[in-house]
């Protein structure tokens, strides 16, 4: 299951990897709201730290077997591991000050561009016209979900002052940098002949240890109901364990940029729950970003046009992969 990313065999697959784990970070901000008494620090560092651990004793003997490579790679482990530690902590915290719909949307939103910059300095690496249509069309829509979230704060239902949302905003663009950062050294480690499952764990299990204090820290409220002990049990388990385990799937298939911008499914499924289960009112503008999301992942996941090619005086199609954009 377990193979390196420089190959590229099945990225449909990896994009549907992708979009299942957007699915399921989806429902993190809704799950959240169960635990209200549960502050945003504690929140990350129980979803983010749990889960790491989790994916490092999962992935114990891949690691063991992949240690030299490693440990040659430490560099790049610790950059991945310090961004999967920080990211929760201002992924939650921005939401919290915010709000979810805003919070997600400015995380998310600015990932793609920050994987695209990360891979363009790091790795050289241009970007398709598909990706720039894809990712034009997925900010676009985040950028009319935000609207509408400022819109509904125009009418009274506002999660703050103006200075919190601002706030919130700045560290939701810290958490898009950190997951770009994360990815990209993740993918970095996959495609150095390492294991997707050792590299994730690698990665995921130093940064967990790091989120170990802030969780010793903030994390009373978890244990003081059942309710609360639920909810950081789910993020641990749902979102975060099993949904990275599918994103180091996609990572070791498709291209870091082309996943993160998949992954702007994330909102629109964290806005359409906050609708249908938290209660909370999404405007035509905010609908109308959905559907913009929407046609983001048709343009990237959609099949593309063969290329003819000639061999030995003949004319053949041969199927170029569409989410494996190398320009």
């Amino acid at each position: 299951m377990n193979r390196p990313a420089g190959r590229t065999a099945g990225p449909g697959l990896g994009a549907l990897a992708v979009l299942l784990a957007s699915v399921l970070w989806g429902t993190t901000g809704t799950a959240a709201t169960f635990a209200p008494q549960v502050g945003p620090l504690a929140i990350g560092a129980a979803a983010m730290g749990l889960g790491g651990l989790l994916q490092a004793l999962v992935a114990g003997r891949g690691i063991a077997r992949s240690r030299a490579r490693l440990t040659a790679q430490w560099r790049i482990v610790l950059v991945g591991g310090a961004g999967v530690a920080l990211y929760p902590l201002a992924f939650y915290t921005s939401m919290h000050l915010a709000g979810v719909a805003v919070g997600t949307v400015v995380s998310i939103g600015s990932a793609p561009l920050a994987s695209a910059l990360i891979e363009r300095l790091a790795d050289g690496r241009s970007l398709s016209r598909r990706w720039l249509t894809g990712a034009a069309l997925g900010l676009a829509g985040t950028v009319l979900l935000c609207a509408a979230e400022a819109a509904q704060a125009g009418t009274g239902a506002g999660t703050g002052s103006a200075r919190q949302t601002v706030v919130g905003v700045g560290l939701g663009l810290v958490a898009g940098l950190t997951y770009a950062v994360y990815a990209w050294a993740a993918h970095r480690l996959i495609t150095r002949s390492i294991a997707s499952r050792a590299a994730m764990g690698a990665v995921f299990g130093l940064g967990g240890l790091m989120l170990v204090p802030v969780l010793l820290a903030t994390g009373a409220p978890l244990v003081a109901s059942w309710t609360n002990a639920g909810v950081g049990l789910y993020m641990a388990l749902v979102p975060m364990f099993t949904g990275y385990v599918l994103f180091g799937y996609g990572l070791s298939r498709i291209p870091v940029s082309t996943a993160t911008t998949l992954s702007l499914l994330e909102p629109a499924v964290a806005a359409v729950l906050a609708v249908l289960v938290v209660g909370e009112h999404l405007p035509a503008l905010g609908w109308t970003g959905i559907a913009l999301v929407i046609a983001c992942l048709g343009v990237l996941t959609a099949p593309a046009r063969p290329v003819r090619v000639r061999a030995r005086g003949t004319v053949t199609p041969v199927a170029v992969p569409a989410v494996d954009e190398r320009a």
